[in-house]
């Protein structure tokens, strides 16, 4: 069997899809997530930090050895917005193609929504209009699409790392930055086109897995169980007032929280929040599969031919 790898290095997280070509389709051999938060204190500096790279380059090359110990024949590895947004991006994948034996890429804000689109719809099925909603440390993509095809798409330069960095200066969080948090996201999603008639929205990525996992108390990490659940937009606000209600060493005690998310959880989950009542959306299905998933597809694709 062929197998491939894709390695998504994000402003938060690395993660690793390692999947084999079976009778048509792809198939997971091993998924692995390692938070290293490459991007930092990049919207303050403009700069990826050097701890920051060491640390990421360090989880890439771990991937990409345990990736090549499974057979993969190739392995595919695209950089978003932080390293997107540094003016040393190039010094990150210097390094990656020294330490890791990898070309990596930074892929543009448009590309890194049609990844995600393409992950998020392709357990679906086109019959019913999908709006896809990526919460990502450093940007936010949302991208509407009907009968497979994507009719808009938009890349904001809002993340959970991104905004926490702004705006949290208290533990827990004050009621002003809250608001001052959710004035700077209802500006952004202003500008968004109203949805497609009877759509379904599908969060991506881990923001939206996290939640979902606490909601349910689901510990250990089980991706059977979070993925295609149903989040109501009263369960998540039921969650966002938890989070800012409770101090730091509160939020990484709950169950089904990663401890190095649960300084940005807050600003992640009120992203989603904000999302759920622009759109008038009653619920989110979560999908456990992000650009990982639209990379393996998008440059391996190929191995599913007859």
């Amino acid at each position: 069997m062929s197998r491939f790898a894709t390695l998504d290095v994000g402003t938060n997280t690395v993660l690793l899809l390692v999947a084999e070509a079976r009778a048509g389709r792809f198939v997971p051999v091993v998924e692995r997530m390692e938070i290293t938060r490459l991007g930092r204190g990049v919207d303050r500096s403009g700069r990826l930090a050097e701890d920051a790279i060491e640390e990421t380059v360090l989880a890439v090359a771990r991937f990409a050895a345990e990736a090549r110990a499974l057979g993969a024949q190739d392995i595919a590895c695209v950089a978003t917005s932080a390293a997107r947004d540094a003016a040393n991006g190039s010094v990150f994948l210097e390094r990656v193609r020294r330490q890791a034996g990898l070309t990596a890429e930074i892929i543009p804000g448009e590309l890194e929504a049609r990844l995600s689109f393409e992950a998020a719809t392709r357990d679906l099925g086109d019959s019913i209009p999908r709006v896809v909603l990526d919460i990502g440390g450093g940007s936010t993509e949302l991208v509407y699409g009907e009968r497979g095809q994507v009719t808009f798409k938009h890349s904001f330069d809002l993340g959970s790392v991104r905004l926490t960095e702004r705006f949290v200066r208290s533990d827990p969080p004050h009621r002003e930055e809250r608001e001052s948090m959710r004035r700077e996201l209802d500006r952004a999603f202003a500008q968004l086109p109203p949805p497609p008639a009877g759509f379904t929205l599908v969060g991506v990525a881990g923001t939206v897995t996290t939640v979902c996992a606490v909601a349910r108390g689901i510990d250990p990490y089980d991706a059977e169980r979070v993925h295609l659940a149903r989040l109501g937009a009263e369960e998540v606000r039921h969650e966002v007032e938890r989070y800012f209600s409770l101090d730091l060493a509160a939020r990484r005690a709950l169950k089904g929280m990663p401890a190095k998310r649960a300084d940005v959880i807050a600003a992640g989950s009120l992203i989603l929040e904000r999302v759920l009542t622009r759109l008038g959306a009653a619920e989110v299905v979560v999908s456990d599969r992000g650009i990982r998933w639209g990379l393996l597809y998008h440059r391996f694709g190929h191995a599913l031919a007859p």
